[in-house]
């Protein structure tokens, strides 16, 4: 809104005008503006919650402190939405492709999250929305951000391509004069780090290009299921998923505006996004928005996203890192989440696997998500394979050291720009 009234009174001649034309600029407001919200309403939507009874359903795992934890608030993801949508609709270019899509996932998955929770606190029921629908309703999310990046005439690139001078042999990143659709993305360690998903369709002759959309909305579908439900799973401890997420968004909202500006994508050989540098402006927000959430989700928390909020930011990242094709250095950037994720489909398939050999389920780790394992003490009668550590660690510790790992991973994400 404030975008479009500034370039009104621009026609004006009003002083300060100009500003909303620099991204710098409205990424600081909307970070500004997010943090500000969250803060503001976090409290009242924590009292209204409470007043509510929507308090979290808590089973006694045998952890320290957990039960607690009984009766604190959750659907606190609400805070989060509520502190993205707002500076962006203030602040953002609301016409940019690559806003829209970033509004509709964060809504899209709000909502999914949203009826999970319900269910969970009206019915009193722990296992809330059915897994299936939750599959679903990712599933459908990954084929409109997918289809729309094939449709979109919007959605382009500009391909780098590296002109060696045969004079002093110099290296030179240039571009192609138009920019082109393409199902190209970013991948690490090689020297030209472009991949074509096309070029695993080239089998298919004329329609290999339609064969590698097609291949490319598959790995959206892939991303987006695996990194909301990683996001989901890491929900677990007090800001554990609030800090990790807002890490992760740090170096998404830098990859997007380096990508996004002909001169940094020049330096560092990356393909030019024309519009994408609009994604920094929603990241801001993103990122201002769980700072703020952190504030009341720190431990000991005053209140839980729920899966009205991990389920949301882990979408959010996954459209992101699409958006700015980028999909592939996920695994990288968002290493907790599939750690998480892996530690749970492991210990369930070692489980099934030594149960019908020996008739006995055994474990790899003490609990899962693995940081679950971390709390439990070693040798306390749990038939696992990892009993390290003895001592069960403090909330508070597993937090800031995951927090520390996401950093480190952030750091080797941005180097594998580099090392080709």
């Amino acid at each position: 809104m404030f975008y479009y009234l500034a370039d009104l009174l621009r026609d004006y001649n009003i002083p300060g005008a100009g500003l909303m034309d620099y991204i710098t600029f409205r990424s600081g407001a909307a970070l500004m503006l997010s943090l500000f919200i969250a803060l503001v309403i976090g409290r009242r939507i924590i009292d209204r919650l409470q007043l509510m009874q929507v308090g979290e359903i808590v089973r006694d795992l045998g952890l320290e402190g957990q039960m607690s934890k009984k009766g604190t608030p959750t659907m606190g993801g609400i805070i989060i939405i509520i502190s993205i949508l707002i500076p962006c609709l203030l602040v953002g270019k609301l016409s940019n492709i690559y806003m829209i899509l970033m509004l509709i996932a964060t809504l899209w998955l709000g909502t999914l999250g949203f009826l999970d929770d319900y269910i969970k606190v009206a019915r009193k029921d722990k296992e809330g929305l059915k897994g299936k629908f939750k599959i679903i309703g990712q599933v459908g999310l990954g084929l409109i951000v997918g289809l729309t990046m094939y449709l979109s005439p919007d959605i382009v690139i500009r391909e780098n391509r590296e002109v060696e001078n045969v004079v002093n042999h110099e290296v030179v990143v240039t571009y192609e004069k138009d920019n082109v659709k393409s199902t190209q993305t970013t991948i690490p360690f090689v020297k030209n780090n472009n991949f074509d998903y096309a070029s695993l369709t080239s089998w298919m002759g004329d329609y290999a290009q339609t064969g590698g959309w097609i291949l490319f909305i598959i790995v959206t579908i892939l991303v987006v299921t695996a990194t909301s439900n990683g996001a989901n799973l890491t929900d677990g401890l007090d800001g554990l998923a609030t800090g990790t997420s807002a890490i992760i968004g740090i170096a998404l909202a830098i990859m997007a505006y380096l990508g996004g500006n002909i001169i940094y994508s020049s330096y560092l050989n990356i393909m030019y996004i024309p519009g994408s540098e609009e994604l920094v402006v929603y990241m801001a927000a993103f990122i201002g928005a769980l700072i703020g959430f952190l504030w009341y989700n720190a431990f000991p928390a005053q209140v839980f996203m729920g899966d009205t909020g991990s389920l949301t930011i882990g979408g959010i990242i996954a459209v992101f890192a699409i958006l700015i094709h980028k999909e592939l250095l996920i695994p990288v950037l968002c290493a907790i989440f599939f750690v998480e994720d892996l530690s749970v489909m492991a210990q369930v398939g070692y489980f099934k696997y030594t149960k019908r050999r020996t008739g006995e389920g055994k474990r790899i780790f003490k609990m899962t998500p693995l940081h679950h394992h971390f709390q439990k003490p070693g040798n306390s009668g749990i038939d696992a394979l990892i009993q390290k550590p003895f001592n069960p660690v403090p909330e508070s510790k597993i937090v800031i050291r995951f927090w520390i790992i996401g950093i480190f991973l952030a750091a080797i994400t941005f180097v594998t720009l580099k090392i080709r």
